[in-house]
Order: C-alpha cells, then sequence, then structure tokens
C-alpha cells in the first residue's frame, strides 16, 4: 500500500471513530469529537431523498465529525422523517426539512449536499446543486443516460466544485491493499474479469392507476421524466426496474462490481459490449432484466458482468463479487478483503478485514463503518481541494459501461465502442439511446 493511502485511512478511521483494532471501526459521536480543541472546519451538508440508502447515510453523515446535517429534503412527507429520525438520533438535534430541494441552495452557508434520488434525478440535481457553488456526493449509477454522464463531468469541471460517486469501494482499505497487489503483479498480467451480482427479488406485480398519496408529491419526484400516470406498484423502489425511471440491475448495483473490475485493469473504455438476458422469472410490469450477462471486450482483456435479481445461488460462495484471473493465478474479492490463489489453485494469500460487510441484499447499505470512509473522504475532499478517489470522470466510466451493456440488451446486438470516448460507433438504432427526452421546461444544462 502506497504512503498516501495508508496516511488516508488514518486519519479516515481516526476521524471517524475513538478505537480501532485493524479494520475494526468502535464509532464514538460527532458531538463528543466537536468539544475536542482545534477540530477542522465545519461542513454544513443537506441530504436530498431519503427513502432507504438516503436515511441510512444521513445518519453517516451526521457521525462524522465538524459536519453538520443542516436539511433534509424528500418529496414524501414519510421518508422525510426518516432521515430526520436518523439526524436526530445520532447529533440530538433536528435538521430543517424540505420537499423541495432546490429551496435550500440559496443559502450561503451550506457546503455540499448528498444525493439518493431515483437515477433519473441523480444528474439534473447534481448539476443545479454544483451551479448554486455546492459540493456534491451523488449515488450510483452517476446518471440515467450516457449523455447526462458527460453532461455532469462538465459540469463538475466548469463550476471546479468536489463531486465523488457513491462507489464506496474506492475508499475501502483491504480491498485497495488487493488492487494495489494486482497492479504490482502478484498474479501476472491480467487479462480478465469476472464480476457478478445475485438477489432473490420478489414479483412486482400489475400496477393500476390509484390516486398520488398525500404524503407524495408525485410531480416532483417525476421532475425531468415525461410525465406518466401514478401506478401503485411504482414508489419507492419499483422504479428501478422501469426504463423510464429507472436503470436495472446492472446500473442498480453492476456499476460497483464493474467500478472494481475496471480500478483492477486499469481501463478507461470498453472495444466491443453485448448483452444477453430478459425477464424470465416472473410475468408482470418490470421491464428491465432479471437475467442479464454483458461481456465488454477492451484492449488486452475481458470483463463478463453477470446479474440474476430472481436467483440468489452463490458464485465463488459469495452474492456478488470480482475474480481477476491472471497468467499466474487468480484474486478473488467481493468485499473488503481478498484472496490469492495460484494456476493450480492452491491458495497463495486470504487477507481479512475485520469490518463486517453485509451480502448484496440490503439495499440500504451493505456496511456502515465502510460507508463512513468514502463519506470522510468527500468531506476531507472539500476541506483540502482534494480530488475523490471516485471523481465525477470514474463515476462516469463505470456508469457509461454498464448503460452501455443495457443499450446492447435494448437494441439486441453488439455494439462497437470508440476506446477514447466510449462513444457508440455507426449504429443510430443504439446512439438513439445515448440521450432521453425530458419533460418540458425539466431539460438539464451545464
Amino acid at each position: 500500500m502506497s504512503d498516501s493511502r495508508r496516511e488516508f485511512i488514518k486519519k479516515a478511521v481516526a476521524g471517524t471513530v475513538g478505537l480501532t483494532v485493524g479494520d475494526k471501526i468502535l464509532a464514538s459521536t460527532a458531538r463528543s469529537y466537536r468539544n475536542i480543541s482545534g477540530a477542522n472546519e465545519v461542513v454544513r451538508v443537506a441530504i436530498i431523498g431519503c427513502n432507504g440508502r438516503g436515511a441510512s447515510m444521513a445518519g453517516t453523515f451526521a457521525r462524522q465529525p465538524d459536519t453538520d446535517v443542516v436539511y433534509i429534503c424528500d418529496v414524501d412527507n414519510i421518508a422525510m422523517q426518516k432521515g430526520i429520525k436518523s439526524v436526530v438520533e445520532v447529533a440530538g438535534k433536528q435538521p430543517e426539512s424540505f420537499r423541495d430541494f432546490r429551496k435550500i441552495l440559496d443559502d450561503k452557508n451550506l457546503d455540499a449536499v448528498y444525493i439518493a434520488t431515483p437515477d433519473h434525478w441523480h444528474t439534473p440535481a447534481s448539476i443545479i446543486s454544483l451551479k448554486a457553488g455546492k459540493h456534491v456526493y451523488v449515488e450510483k449509477p452517476l446518471s440515467h443516460n450516457p449523455n447526462e454522464g458527460e453532461m455532469l463531468v462538465l459540469a463538475a469541471e466548469k463550476y471546479k466544485r468536489i463531486v465523488q460517486i457513491g462507489t464506496q469501494r474506492r475508499s475501502w482499505p483491504t480491498l485497495t491493499q488487493g488492487i494495489e497487489e494486482l497492479k504490482n503483479g502478484v498474479i501476472g498480467k491480467v487479462y480478465m474479469a469476472k464480476t457478478w451480482y445475485t438477489n432473490n427479488r420478489v414479483s412486482i406485480g400489475i400496477g393500476k392507476e390509484a390516486p398520488v398519496p398525500s404524503n407524495l408529491d408525485y410531480n416532483l419526484w417525476q421532475g425531468p421524466a415525461p410525465r406518466r400516470p401514478y401506478k401503485d406498484n411504482l414508489i419507492h423502489y419499483n422504479w428501478h426496474w422501469f426504463w423510464h425511471w429507472g436503470t436495472g440491475e446492472a446500473l442498480n448495483n453492476g456499476t460497483h462490481e464493474i467500478d472494481v473490475a475496471r480500478w483492477g485493469l486499469g481501463l478507461d473504455y470498453p472495444l466491443k459490449v453485448n448483452s444477453v438476458g430478459g425477464r424470465y422469472q416472473f410475468k408482470d410490469d418490470w421491464e428491465t432484466p432479471d437475467t442479464q450477462v454483458i461481456t465488454f471486450e477492451a484492449p488486452g482483456s475481458t470483463i463478463v458482468w453477470e446479474g440474476r435479481s430472481c436467483n440468489a445461488s452463490y458464485d465463488d460462495n459469495r452474492s456478488r463479487g470480482v475474480i481477476f484471473f491472471g497468467e499466474n493465478g487468480s484474486l478473488h474479492t467481493g468485499d473488503n478483503s481478498y484472496t490469492i490463489y495460484d494456476n493450480q489453485n492452491k491458495l497463495v494469500k486470504d487477507v481479512k478485514s475485520d469490518i463486517i460487510i453485509t451480502e448484496g441484499l440490503n439495499t440500504s447499505s451493505p456496511g456502515e463503518e465502510l460507508d463512513a470512509l468514502h463519506v470522510h473522504n468527500f468531506l476531507e475532499n472539500i476541506r483540502n481541494n482534494r480530488k475523490p478517489f471516485a471523481d465525477a470522470l470514474n463515476g462516469h466510466k463505470s456508469t457509461l459501461w454498464m448503460q452501455l451493456g443495457n443499450i446492447s440488451q435494448r437494441v439486441g446486438h453488439t455494439l462497437n465502442i470508440d476506446p477514447s470516448n466510449g462513444h457508440i460507433i455507426g449504429d443510430d438504432v443504439a446512439i438513439k439511446l445515448w440521450s432521453r427526452e425530458y419533460e418540458r421546461g425539466w431539460e438539464p444544462g451545464v
């Protein structure tokens, strides 16, 4: 591990906890730390989107030293209360709350926003916040479509604010050690990565048009997406499986594994992308694949992602993971740990972490202690004007790989890709899916 990386981990753990043993974190409260003389500059944060992941992360942000969660924003009053509760339990004070996050952006004392909205809001909300001078931590996927991803990269550059993506594995210390061993040749030349995600999701049924619940501002929830009637099987989670708002399991979870694979192989963009699969398990409103295999050809290497949303059988004794294959063996990882085998399947090295990670079935947080390291990195980047491990460009690249897989799935054929920028070559049908239509007046723009 490099000295700079080791120093970051030391600072991250020291800033988040009172005592550590290996990677194990024993948390102290943010309020107790603030009483220490000489504490760092306080960063004021707003949480946007609080139903699941956002509520969990609201508490994680509130636990960080010298960090105040001052606003909670959600279009659903019930979800909003989840976020407020998470902050109150940690910080002992109640943040202000708003349905429309745009109302808080004129606050000059607000430093940063955390965005955990549905996918179709990720880029528009990020760009609106950047224009208002706020730093942005946005959950994966960075964007709903490739054009949005490129827009957000440009916006981060134009408005000169920190943009960090929720590909938190970039901040996991033991995994980082494994990636560095990989790059230093522990299994020789690496030429393939196999990645996967499995779950056991149930049917979403056939939705019926229904009155919008009084606790929900459905018009604001739709935001930049062209208007569609409210249905009773859409909100809060099932929007993931509709192309109009979501991006399927490939982006919902596969982005994490592809990001690790790209990181380990040192890849920017693929040369060819192909996807096969479909909605096989149930006959319902679910549009995206519940079973999908995406293959990527890149210079000198191949990556495969397998997604099984409705069959949780393990691969490599894990519900999700990445295996790197090289000329002298393989490196296996699925969490903040790694195992190395030689070409005769003999165990060479097994490096474990003390931090407990709940496997992929947890939709809110796979490991709050590891989330804290990524959040800490974001806050320190703001304080020191430092480039994140998971910046906008890296987030766009990893998101784009999976978006290209979904485009291949939807058009039914292999895509040829320009390896210099990730653009689709000579395929007018596929290129139509590079962007999307927006509700009039809601079009994002840098």
